[in-house]
């Protein structure tokens, strides 16, 4: 059955079968049996990972794709269940939990795939494994280090909730149609706490203003939110900018949050 991509839903159906096998392989390493897989579109990657072995569900929001996989699931022997849902509005606990799954993995939309991502990372109970196929820039952001030219909110968030890696990079020709933008694979394992307590209100509020203007030095980015004697408190010099500073140091600011 042939589908035509939505251009709504930000759809480029993957059909390069070593980048499928090599996306399946890397979430499924020794012990991992169960997966959910997001925005799985016409199955090439569900069906990868079927022929590997493993227990399936889907997370699909377009109707066309649901019927399609549904067929499979009623011809196949259980492994696979169909759920029709969008990523961002479904109950991930509970999902997570009816399904046993150990590992996410989808080829994310471009427009959604930032939002998906930090959702899940930010799970009570997040799983042991996220294996996400991205637009490169975000997947540069997620595994950025500090005073490069991706650091900001994105990697401080991944940074402070698992062990960050990008796997490889996915050139245009492996989609149809062909994306505008280069995509990259990038494996996320959620650690068991947080690397540094801190309220992850107050790290938002401080990641938004410190890196919303770059260029800004600490005391102009952080007026109104801390004094230039709060972040020296901290050991930091005020003339400092966001991006230059470690997930260590920025959890310490926020922790100075009134």
């Amino acid at each position: 059955m042939s589908l035509k991509t939505n251009k709504s839903l930000g759809q480029h159906w993957l059909h390069d079968a070593q980048v499928i096998t090599r996306i399946a392989q890397a979430c499924l390493p020794t012990g991992t049996t169960s997966v959910v897989e997001i925005g799985p579109g016409t199955g090439a990657l569900t069906k990868a990972l079927l022929g590997m072995g493993a227990t399936v569900t889907v997370v699909e929001v377009d109707d066309r794709c649901a019927t399609l996989l549904e067929g499979w699931a009623e011809c196949g022997t259980g492994q696979l269940t169909v759920i029709r849902a969008d990523a961002l509005q479904a109950e991930w606990p509970q999902l997570l939990a009816t399904s046993g799954a150990q590992a996410v993995v989808g080829n994310l939309p471009y427009n959604v795939g930032t939002e998906i991502t930090a959702r899940l990372l930010t799970l009570p109970k997040p799983p042991a494994r996220l294996v996400f196929l991205l637009q490169k820039e975000v997947v540069q952001r997620l595994t950025a280090a500090p005073n490069t030219e991706h650091w900001g909110r994105l990697g401080v968030l991944a940074d402070l909730l698992a062990n960050r890696r990008q796997l490889f990079t996915v050139g245009k020709g492996a989609f149809s149609p062909p994306p505008k933008v280069e995509s990259a694979v990038v494996e996320l394992i959620p650690l068991p706490a947080p690397r540094f307590a801190v309220p992850m209100p107050k790290l938002d509020s401080l990641l938004r203003a410190g890196f919303g203007q770059r260029r800004k030095m600490l005391r102009s980015a952080l007026k109104g939110l801390l004094t230039e004697t709060q972040i020296q408190s901290a050991a930091i010099a005020p003339t400092a900018r966001a991006e230059t500073l470690g997930t260590a140091q920025l959890c310490q600011l926020a922790n100075l949050l009134a």
